[in-house]
């Protein structure tokens, strides 16, 4: 089924609240769901490296015209993140560090996100407009595509 197409800023926002309906399901697994916990950070895990290869790729250099300030940071933020979850996918089981790693990632996604939907999205969307907007959308979504049938054969 053909995903119904979507503007950039749309689809990463999507993104989002779908990471942090992981991140929600995993804060209410309790000390013995170890197996759960670990599906849970695999999956927070999965749905972050193909966020961010998307932004990476596609939004951050068409954003840059616009935001180059806040590109800049938030390809920052990502290179953080991307550390967060090699230590994280390097343990072999959860334990008091893994959560702690788990809310310290949580919390570095949480402040990324509010600084894209609150400053980045509304500045890039107004200096590159509707119709780049629907392009970058359908260029992401595309790509977004290939890296889901990537990751499933991994």
């Amino acid at each position: 089924m053909a995903e119904k197409m979507m503007d950039a800023i749309s689809m990463l926002e999507q993104d989002h609240r779908k990471v942090e309906g992981l991140f929600k399901e995993f804060e209410g697994k309790g000390d013995r769901a170890a197996k759960a916990k670990m599906d849970l950070a695999r999956a927070i895990s999965e749905e972050l490296e193909v966020h961010t290869k998307l932004e990476n790729e596609i939004f951050y250099p068409a954003a840059r015209e616009v935001a180059e300030e806040m590109v800049a940071e938030a390809y920052e933020e990502h290179h953080v993140v991307d550390g967060i979850l090699e230590e994280i996918g390097a343990m072999p089981e959860p334990n008091e560090q893994f959560d702690a790693k788990m809310l310290v990632l949580k919390e570095q996604i949480e402040h990324h996100v509010e600084e894209e939907e609150k400053e980045m999205f509304p500045k890039v969307k107004r200096g590159l407009g509707k119709e780049r907007m629907d392009q970058l959308g359908e260029q992401m979504m595309q790509r977004k595509q290939a890296l889901m049938r990537e990751t499933r054969a991994a």
